[in-house]
């Protein structure tokens, strides 16, 4: 049997040589199915589509406000608390960047570590180091010409060139300052939700989120856009006053409408004191104004 094989793949191959007018084509046949095998291996018909891999990746943060204060939380140390390490950003003209891929020159002994948390603009436009031009924004205005074209080629840089992520936008102090004794009635407090179509204050990234506890109005736009702004999950907070709400921990209308913190228990009381002192100390929202009660 084993010699009737062999004579018949002798002639098979005595055939494949007759047809094709070479000698050993049976080997060179091999050769060929296996390298158009290999390559549909190593390169499959349908690849993943970029959109695919897109929709796999995290959502981008929307755009939010920020303080000095919160801007220089941002220095690229190791946080106190958790000791995990910090993002770099820092603001060119008012333009929030978050700088980390250049750690190596703005994070802790880089060559530019004294930007990080602050804005730089006019530093950058003077090419100096003096802290005198850190975090001094309306001096960004007051540049001469040729400082104010050095200005726009760093931002340029950062925009296009290094592809830094834009976060937000930078508020000086000086003007979020002027708004602490305003006093908001409830339908004004309304008019600020953060929603599409809401006016966007001069030099603010995204428009204001106002929320109400006890006496006081917070902007959360300064950070608290995924939580209280149109997608996040205490949106129903935005424009309101919740301090009866947030005492009770309620996400029932009823605690919106009834805004009365009068009949709450003591432990409800201070179920609010303790989100208050979390707006002010721990997330850092500005003071907007005083709620008209």
């Amino acid at each position: 049997a084993e010699l009737l094989l062999v004579a018949m793949l002798s002639s098979l191959f005595g055939q494949l040589d007759s047809l094709t007018g070479i000698e050993g084509s049976f080997g060179y046949i091999i050769i060929v199915v296996v390298t158009v095998l290999g390559h549909s291996y190593m390169n499959p018909p349908h690849p993943p589509k970029a959109a695919d891999a897109a929709e796999e990746e995290d959502e981008p943060e929307p755009p939010r406000n920020f303080t000095q204060k919160q801007l220089a939380y941002f220095d690229g140390k190791n946080d106190e608390k958790t000791g995990d390490e910090k993002p770099v950003y820092l603001s060119v003209h008012g333009i929030v960047f978050d700088v980390s891929d250049g750690r190596n020159f703005y994070g802790p002994d880089g060559p530019y570590e004294a930007f990080a948390g602050h804005e730089c603009g006019v530093a950058l436009a003077k090419m100096s180091f003096d802290k005198e031009h850190l975090d001094n924004l309306d001096g960004c205005d007051k540049l001469n010409h040729g400082e104010k074209m050095e200005l726009e080629g760093w931002i340029e840089k950062f925009k296009y060139y290094r592809n830094y992520p834009e976060k937000g936008r930078l508020v000086p102090d000086s003007k979020l300052e002027g708004l602490k004794d305003r006093v908001i009635d409830p339908k004004d407090l309304l008019k600020h939700k953060g929603e599409d179509g809401e006016e966007v204050p001069e030099g603010y990234a995204t428009a204001s989120i106002y929320v109400a506890l006890g006496t006081k109005v917070f902007d959360a736009s300064f950070g608290g856009v995924e939580h209280y702004g149109p997608k996040g999950g205490y949106n129903k907070f935005a424009g309101r006053d919740v301090s009866r709400a947030l005492a009770k921990m309620s996400f029932d209308p009823a605690d919106l409408e009834n805004t009365s913190t009068d009949d709450l228990e003591e432990k409800q009381l201070k179920c609010l004191a303790d989100w208050i002192k979390t707006f002010e100390e721990k997330k850092t929202y500005p003071i907007v104004g005083k709620l008209e009660k």
